[in-house]
């Protein structure tokens, strides 16, 4: 659900607030994830595991038949999750199939990562400025309750529901929280041959997996390895494990193109541990000073097909009015602001009975103000290939190039005030995802970092990075 980045997160602090009393709300996300959870744990009780086997991942198609179990799953974003059948349940158990006849699916998510560098001797824990630098660890529970609202005579309309628990070693890299991750209503109208003419979707909605498209190879459980821009957070767009209020639509249009329009409300301009210390259980709809972020997205998807490769082009435009320190005069100011190119081609198809296997090629470009962000430009490169075996048909190995340009205002006055800064910071990462056994996917990487934070001007790091993710 996350990916780890080799920089700093000193942008995180800008603006810190004094922590709020969780109250009632809190205890209702509490409740929440507690209901999920004990539901979680009395299906899993069912005898399950005598059921049939699974097929692999690689036996299942990308695009599900209509009215599956299928429809249940994350739908109208730009990343995806595994299908059910891939999962570490048996779709056709006694609990998948009696959850769906009720029109609903349960799934729970558990994820733990660790990172080191690999050629200097570790830092202590308050030492540290980048992820790495001492060994570091996290892990994630996500329960998540979908269910199809035809029972109340709303076609093509489902309730999702998300909780996280989340826990970091290094708190800037959070941030910890346990609180609401999705809660929204899904609706879609319309048919084209490339899905629904108009999808909406309204509640409470991370929005990392909507918009942009940061996952290498398009899923959650394979495009977590290596580093990730950090821009789109950087301006206010939410992203896991936080959530904000949100209203987002997807219009697909002619010729494999689509639209996708988003007004959110932003993200504490602080970041991700300042937002969690004002709004704990995500419950919160206005924290005082937060205003609204609108996204545009147009984009052309085409996926594979016998004879046709996949190609995904999208650009987009980020706008926030929630007041930003300025860098340069030291007063709060608003327009803070992220643009986006992204592209992948595949580049050669290695299976006939499975088109979008083959080899793959990307480059991403996005800049944002230098006078309001520590962050200001970033530019990837990126190779991989789905099925890198034919042993091996749901694996994913990949290279991925970025150079990161830090705002000058920041480093001037870091270096003027007598402090060491880096002006930038390159990385390339070589990772292997691996589809070790229905549901479960293990990750190993290896990143090369030159500049890995803001200030200090710490040495170049090798960064080891080891992940397990389990899709129940």
């Amino acid at each position: 659900m996350r990916n780890i980045e080799g920089t700093d997160t000193m942008w995180a602090f800008a603006r810190q607030q004094p922590s709020q009393g969780l109250g009632r709300k809190l205890r209702l996300a509490a409740g929440l994830l507690l209901t999920i959870l004990v539901l979680t744990g009395a299906l899993l009780a069912v005898p399950v595991w005598a059921q049939a086997p699974d097929t692999s991942l690689a036996d299942q198609p990308k695009v599900a038949p209509p009215h599956s179990i299928e429809d249940l799953n994350l739908v109208a974003a730009d990343a995806s999750m595994p299908t059910f059948a891939d999962s570490f349940v048996p779709v056709q158990s006694h609990f998948r199939q009696s959850m769906y006849r009720h029109g609903m699916a349960l799934r729970l998510i558990t994820q733990q990562q660790y990172s080191q560098n690999t050629i200097a001797a570790p830092v202590t824990p308050d030492a540290q400025t980048y992820i790495g630098q001492h060994p570091f660890e996290d892990a994630m529970l996500q329960p998540i309750l979908v269910a199809d609202l035809r029972q109340l005579h709303l076609h093509r309309t489902q309730l999702y529901v998300g909780g996280v628990w989340n826990w970091v070693s290094w708190n800037p890299a959070g941030p910890k929280s346990f609180q609401l991750w999705n809660l929204y209503a899904y609706k879609a109208w319309g048919h084209t041959a490339d899905g629904p003419r108009l999808q909406t979707k309204t509640g409470y909605v991370s929005l990392n997996l909507e918009f942009v498209g940061l996952f290498v190879g398009g899923s959650t459980a394979t495009g977590g390895q290596g580093v990730y821009a950090v821009l789109p957070y950087e301006v206010g767009m939410s992203y896991f494990p936080l959530t904000s209020p949100a209203v987002l639509a997807r219009i697909q249009g002619p010729g494999h193109s689509y639209l996708k329009l988003a007004a959110q409300r932003s993200i504490d301009a602080g970041g991700g541990p300042a937002e969690v210390a004002r709004n704990g259980s995500g419950f919160r709809f206005d924290p005082h000073g937060d205003k609204v972020l609108a996204i545009g997205e147009a984009g052309y998807l085409r996926n594979a097909t016998r004879g046709s490769h996949e190609a995904w082009l999208r650009t987009g435009f980020m706008r926030n009015w929630t007041p930003y320190r300025n860098l340069l005069t030291n007063q709060e100011q608003t327009g803070n602001y992220c643009a986006y190119l992204l592209m992948d081609a595949q580049l050669k198809q290695t299976s006939e009975a499975h088109p979008d296997h083959g080899m793959y090629a990307g480059a991403s470009f996005m800049t944002v103000p230098d006078t309001l962000n520590a962050y200001s430009r970033y530019y990837e490169l990126r190779a991989y290939k789905e099925a890198p075996l034919e042993s091996r048909p749901s694996d994913l190995v990949s290279i991925v190039a970025s150079h990161t340009s830090y705002s000058r205002l920041e480093t001037n006055q870091l270096l003027s005030s007598g402090r060491t800064a880096w002006r930038s910071g390159s990385t390339l990462t070589a990772s292997y995802a691996l589809h070790a056994s229905p549901g479960n996917f293990l990750g190993f990487g290896l990143t090369y970092l030159h500049g890995p934070a803001v200030t200090p001007r710490s040495p170049s790091a090798l960064t080891f990075l080891a992940s397990w993710t389990t899709y129940f």
